[in-house]
């Protein structure tokens, strides 16, 4: 088996790690357990392109349950888990190419490895798989495909308004039990969480900006503004920007909040959010961090060229001495600061997250002939089935509606 991970003397270290996760992650245990029996992906040649965390171990260990040969790489550099990466190899006998901080030649060379396996369908975080797979791959064998995240989402359906996607790729991010509480329970505290530990700052009193009112946006703000940070919103939307400010948040222009903020975040899949301009405006000790999948939300390459001199202070922490004389502080050099500085998601979030990405690749082999080769939104009976097990998981119960109220809801005639 081929494999490419740090070191392989982890894997004891990663094994416990990984048990802890499983524990937490009710919902796809009992996914795991159905794949063990009926074994519905047996065959199937799968290629992942994830963050390499717990939560995503006890993902590929459901797969490979199911019968699946899966193969996994990571979708950001600085988000493996050495530790986790090789207790895959050793104990699960997945093969993993992914090394934490690898450079981006060493990135891509892991994706093309995951590629060479000759999948028959495809995970991503991020669409960089796939889009790799666009550029440099036939695609006849492929039939289909999953997405994690907003960002990925966005440049599949870039593509497919070309007529360019060459097979059929299931929104997992557009699941409501995944972007309803993984982006906004699950970004909101991990995003915090990488944030404290990478400074130690005390949020409470602080200016807190944050860039973009998504789901993901909407989680930072609601956890910042629960440690006692005084928050800030910027957005180009005039409805999330409304809902901001019905949320009781204060809504600025971003060179506005430059000159007020402490600490900055930036969470809206764009290029380029903080700029030369906004960074300039910026008091001394002002702290950057990205939450968005791709390190291009803060514009790096300007805040270098008006830096002076750049040292690092923390393992996480860059300082920027700017010509003006105020000091400008990167996380995690722009990466996502949840994976780079923390651990990510909680597994309890993931669980509802990676079971959609379970049930989707079933599902996908199941109905692949009939799929159209465009992005398409996970059914609805899938999402709800998820839900309800959560629901289960954690003793709750909930209410059915009886076959009268079922028969009026469907009817037109409502006031009878």
């Amino acid at each position: 088996m081929k494999y490419d991970i740090k070191d392989i003397t982890l894997a004891n270290k990663g094994r416990l790690r990984i048990e802890w996760a499983r524990n937490n992650m009710p919902v796809l245990a009992l996914i795991s357990k159905r794949f063990k029996e009926k074994k519905p992906l047996a065959g199937f040649n799968i290629a992942a392109c994830l963050h390499v965390t717990t939560e995503t171990a006890v993902l590929a260990e459901a797969l490979k349950a199911g019968g699946a040969n899966l193969a996994l790489c990571a979708s950001n550099p600085l988000s493996t888990q050495d530790d986790v990466a090789a207790s895959l190899v050793k104990h699960s006998r997945i093969p993993v190419f992914a090394i934490k901080g690898e450079d981006n030649k060493t990135y891509y060379r892991h994706i093309k490895s995951v590629l060479a396996t000759k999948p028959v369908i495809t995970m991503d975080d991020g669409a960089d798989l796939v889009s790799t797979l666009h550029k440099h791959y036939a695609l006849d064998k492929i039939i289909g495909g999953t997405e994690e995240t907003t960002t990925g989402v966005i440049r599949l359906r870039a593509l497919e308004k070309q007529g360019k996607l060459g097979y059929p790729i299931i929104a997992v991010n557009a699941a409501h039990t995944k972007y309803l509480f993984d982006n906004r329970y699950g970004t909101g505290q991990s995003t915090i969480d990488g944030i404290i530990r990478a400074t130690n700052k005390l949020l409470a009193g602080s200016d807190f900006v944050v860039c973009g009112y998504g789901f993901c946006g909407r989680g930072v703000a609601m956890r910042a503004r629960g440690m006692g940070a005084k928050v800030i919103v910027t957005e180009t939307d005039p409805l999330r920007a409304l809902e901001a400010v019905m949320d009781g948040f204060r809504v600025l222009p971003l060179i506005e909040a430059a000159r007020q903020g402490d600490i900055f975040v930036t969470v809206t899949g764009d290029r380029n959010v903080i700029g030369r301009k906004h960074i300039l405006s910026m008091k001394d000790g002002a702290i950057l961090a990205n939450a968005g999948h791709f390190n291009v939300e803060i514009d790096l390459a300007s805040l270098s060229r008006i830096s002076k001199r750049k040292r690092k202070i923390r393992d996480c922490l860059d300082e920027y001495s700017l010509a003006n004389g105020r000091r400008i502080y990167l996380l995690c050099g722009g990466r996502l600061v949840n994976l780079a500085a923390a651990e990510g998601h909680p597994a309890q979030i993931m669980d509802m997250s990676f079971a959609n990405q379970a049930l989707s690749v079933e599902f996908i082999s199941k109905n692949y002939k009939r799929l159209e080769n465009k992005v398409h939104t996970m059914p609805k009976e899938i999402d709800e089935n998820i839900a309800r097990l959560k629901l289960t998981s954690m003793g709750i119960r909930i209410d059915n509606l009886t076959p009268l109220q079922k028969k009026y809801l469907a009817s037109w005639e409502l006031g009878t």
